[in-house]
């Protein structure tokens, strides 16, 4: 009789590059635009003029954030390409101790001997694979995806314009302005929470803990730029 085998298969995940940027957009998305409004929202009396107020902010956010996260990714790349330069030209200027080297670090997996020797000559013995070697596991440096300045770029520009929308949409509608901005804050506050849910599916952590710790977060970031907005435009009101 023959038993079928199951092959055992990993399941690890792999986006939390995207992840990150879809949280630092959308965070920022769901707070700056609503404190805003929020604030505006003592200051004037038409829930129209708070909603154009927070387009143009959230649209002007979500390219600064975008540009900020292409600004970082290029950077990374750019910081991997020189220290790849730099292991490089000690592999060719100082051989013996970068040899050394390799063969330190696999002493310290616990190889020995011939064993020790044989792995050591294996890596130094085609040049490509040794630079690759010591950016991983001396500098502990991975290549980072060329193309991922611009997509984090859009990543977290969108995920900035999708979080502003929440809580702008109930100025859109035809409540009163007081009204409009109750409705902002409960839908804002349960996008956190929902937001941090998913965050917290995607990335393993406890789904409670995460949405808890978003919805905490975020509304404290929220509380205390509503007051600042609030006190702006206080002052700028009494002058």
């Amino acid at each position: 009789m023959y038993r079928a085998v199951t092959r055992h298969r990993e399941t690890h995940f792999t986006g939390s590059e995207t992840v990150g940027d879809i949280v630092i957009g959308m965070s920022d998305g769901l707070t700056v635009p609503f404190a805003l409004a929020a604030g505006l929202s003592g200051a004037v009396a038409s829930g129209h003029v708070v909603l154009i107020a927070g387009i143009a902010e959230m649209a002007a956010g979500s390219i600064a954030m975008g540009l900020g996260g292409y600004l970082a990714a290029r950077s990374e790349h750019d910081s991997y390409i020189s220290e790849r330069a730099r292991e490089e030209r000690e592999i060719d200027e100082k051989r013996d101790a970068e040899v050394q080297e390799v063969r330190d670090i696999f002493a310290g997996y616990g190889l020995e001997g011939d064993p020790l020797e044989a792995a050591t000559q294996a890596i130094v013995s085609r040049r490509t694979t040794w630079v690759d070697f010591m950016m991983k596991e001396e500098l502990g440096l991975d290549e980072p995806d060329p193309k991922r300045a611009l997509r984090s770029a859009l990543t977290i520009g969108l995920s900035y314009i999708a979080g502003g929308i929440i809580p702008l949409a109930p100025y859109a509608s035809r409540l009163p302005l007081t009204q409009a901005l109750l409705v902002s804050v409960a839908v804002t506050l349960v996008a956190l929470f929902v937001f941090g849910a998913l965050k917290g599916r995607f990335t393993g952590s406890p789904v409670w803990r995460s949405a808890l710790q978003t919805l905490f977060v975020g509304a404290a970031a929220s509380g205390v730029a509503f007051l600042i907005a609030r006190a702006v435009s206080g002052a700028g009101g009494g002058t």
